[in-house]
């Protein structure tokens, strides 16, 4: 029986399961795209999202566990560079899986699995860098209330002016 058992085995020890998703999720990171089997790609979902979630914060304690899981430092700059700015303002869901079909050689389900925000054919510019809202302490209501003065004031004219015109 399998109760409880949430992890994918991919049929590998240990050692060669951490190892095989560690090189997954690098070439992942560094080429914004990977085609592998289905059940791997799956797994490397699991692995690599809440990685890229840390990234979001950039502290020199994040990048030490994402570096305990990737082993690559060009791979956590590159995380905590560009992938991070791109999925700033995205709250979960960064890869995508897609279903090419079977392989030739064994007949295995194959899938390519990428990083949503770097695909300009599907995004189509949706999730470009949203920088999270400043909080400050400022009044900012002024501004927009005197905004809406200078709007009513205008109107105000234009509607004196049609009348005199009549």
């Amino acid at each position: 029986m399998r109760h409880g058992d949430k992890i994918k085995n991919l049929s590998r020890t240990a050692s060669h399961r951490k190892a095989l998703l560690s090189n997954l999720a690098n070439q992942l990171i560094g080429h914004k795209r990977v085609v592998t089997t289905l059940a791997k790609a799956r797994a490397l979902r699991v692995y690599v999202e809440p990685l890229i979630t840390k990234a979001k914060e950039n502290t020199t304690h994040q990048r030490r566990v994402v570096f305990s899981y990737l082993q690559d430092k060009e791979a956590v700059n590159e995380l905590f560079g560009n992938v991070a700015t791109k999925v700033a303002g995205r709250p979960g869901g960064y890869t995508r899986i897609i279903k090419l079909g079977t392989r030739v050689g064994d007949n295995a389900d194959t899938a390519m699995i990428e990083l949503v925000d770097f695909n300009e054919i599907y995004g189509k510019g949706k999730g470009e860098a949203k920088e999270a809202a400043r909080k400050t302490r400022r009044g900012g209501s002024r501004k927009k209330a005197g905004a809406a003065k200078d709007e009513g004031a205008k109107e105000a004219k234009v509607q004196e002016e049609t009348k005199a015109e009549e």
